[in-house]
């Protein structure tokens, strides 16, 4: 079995790209990833070497570049990762999401039709519907009403796979998943931002009253779901992935500062988000029914292993945390303090 992972190199991709090695033995992995300023190849060492194992620098919205690779190779499945993702950027400049998350996702399902792909797992988020009021769950037949241009692109190319299905009979499906977490995750994201800055004394920034509410997944909860979604899936379906773990800003930032030895003194509020979503919450009923799914992980547990990975991890993220990503975090928090003490 030939499966294609676009943005390998990514936090979930990564995942991905490890766990069909290591638990599918007759799988032969190729990892499209251009390299833009999340990936990291460093987040798939341990398997470079692995002979079922292949990686292409090449962008998803690079047809030219894309399609020798499926005309040559029979490919069986697509898992579609890549992805710009992070909404802030998306705000500051929505192109690089529509070339990378809707042009992308047009060449990928172009290519796979002309060369006769078996399936096309589209991996989306929770982001498309929108924000969410203090009750209720959003279920996969509720319209998608993006808030952000991140969550537009990624809607737009959702519709644009639902298409491929419905005018060209492509076997596509389509999940969305709550907020993931874990290892190897960007530091830019909410969680490993905060764990890392409290290894380098930093403070804390949250937006607005902290009271956004996410439901948290684990990563590898999530990668087992893709594997159920892509083998076991109906053609044409849409699943929500989520983890029944709600929290407000303020509860992962309490959680992870008792981890920590910290107070709430080192968490300073920022500005809010323009147009930031209140809340996120999924009814994954139909992905635990019709794949089979559930996540195996409690927040308790995984957030615990999650601290532990960051603190033994270190020159993984300290290599990432210079540079750009300094200029880039001293614009998006501009009223930020110096570091405090506790």
């Amino acid at each position: 079995m030939r499966v294609v992972v676009t943005g390998g190199y990514g936090f979930i991709g990564s995942h991905v790209v490890r766990w069909l090695l290591q638990h599918v033995p007759t799988v032969e992995v190729v990892n499209l990833d251009v390299l833009t300023y999340a990936g990291n190849p460093a987040n798939l060492a341990d398997v470079a070497k692995d002979p079922r194992y292949r990686w292409m620098r090449v962008s998803v919205s690079d047809y030219a570049g894309v399609y020798p690779l499926f005309q040559s190779h029979p490919i069986d499945a697509v898992i579609h990762l890549a992805a710009e993702s992070h909404v802030d950027r998306s705000i500051e400049t929505g192109l690089p999401f529509v070339e990378t998350n809707v042009v992308g996702t047009e060449v990928l399902l172009e290519i796979a039709r002309k060369t006769g792909v078996g399936r096309f797992l589209q991996v989306s988020t929770d982001e498309v519907y929108g924000s969410l009021g203090p009750d209720g769950l959003f279920r996969e037949t509720d319209p998608v009403r993006p808030n952000s241009p991140y969550a537009a692109s990624k809607a737009a190319a959702d519709l644009l796979v639902q298409a491929a299905h419905r005018t060209n009979g492509q076997n596509v499906v389509i999940t969305r998943c709550s907020n993931n977490f874990g290892p190897y995750q960007f530091p830019e994201k909410l969680i490993p931002l905060w764990i890392t800055n409290a290894l380098e004394g930093k403070p804390w920034p949250i937006y607005g009253d902290g009271q956004n509410v996410r439901d948290w997944l684990y990563v590898e909860d999530h990668v087992e779901a893709l594997w159920l979604a892509l083998t076991r899936g109906q053609a044409g379906e849409i699943y929500n992935i989520g983890g029944h773990n709600e929290k407000t800003n303020w509860d992962v930032a309490d959680a992870l500062l008792s981890r920590l030895g910290l107070t709430r003194s080192v968490v300073v509020p920022v500005p809010d988000r323009a147009g930031h979503d209140r809340r996120y919450a999924l009814d994954a009923t139909k992905a635990e029914q019709e794949l089979g799914w559930r996540p195996r992980h409690d927040w308790e547990t995984a957030l615990t292993a999650t601290v532990a990975w960051y603190q033994t991890h270190r020159d993984w993220w300290q290599s990432i945390k210079q540079g750009t990503y300094q200029d880039d975090y001293r614009r998006r928090y501009p009223t930020l303090a110096e570091p405090q003490g506790d």
